[in-house]
């Protein structure tokens, strides 16, 4: 209580900015979900909510747990009316993966950045082409997967960008306190 007296930051504020993370993970995966095409639906939406789980792990991996990373998947599985688990257990092997790695992708800045988020965006669509291929025992087309990581990854800097300035605006002075 005394901190918060200091600093002059509510208890709320410190709460839904641990949450920031889960709450932008699944505001992307709305954002992307959500029923409206620019392009008639020739080419997928981008996996935006896959966005702040690579940049939070590596920026805040205590506000991005494994938790975070599975109901930001599970958000993206009931949006996308797709087969329940796949963004689900593809967003928390993606999640292990950037926190296995850490180190390296953190290093990482410029075009540097956009292939690092290439790779985890490449592990994300890989593991649900083949939890797909999987449970329906079946190949399915790649197409689709490689339209999917192509739209991921050209929408990466723009939605990094937000993320990064909320990043900024909102837990970097509370760094010590969130």
């Amino acid at each position: 209580m005394a901190l918060a007296d200091r600093t002059g930051v509510s208890t709320a504020l410190r709460v839904f900015v641990r949450q920031l993370p889960l709450l932008s993970g699944i505001f992307c995966a709305f954002l992307a979900n959500i029923p409206i095409s620019i392009a008639g639906g020739a080419l997928p939406p981008p996996l935006l909510a896959l966005v702040p789980v690579y940049f939070w792990c590596l920026v805040r991996p205590d506000l991005m747990t494994p938790a975070a990373a599975f109901g930001i998947g599970l958000a993206e599985d009931v949006l996308c009316g797709g087969s329940p688990g796949v963004w689900t257990l593809s967003f928390a092997l993606t999640y292990a993966v950037v926190a296995r790695s850490r180190d390296s992708f953190a290093g990482l800045s410029g075009l540097g950045a956009v292939l690092g988020f290439s790779v985890a965006a490449l592990v994300a669509c890989v593991s649900a082409y083949t939890i797909m291929a999987l449970s329906h025992w079946n190949l399915p087309s790649p197409g689709p997967s490689v339209s999917e990581l192509a739209m991921t990854v050209l929408f990466y800097i723009p939605t990094a960008m937000a993320i990064g300035a909320l990043h900024h605006r909102l837990i970097g002075p509370l760094r010590s306190d969130a």
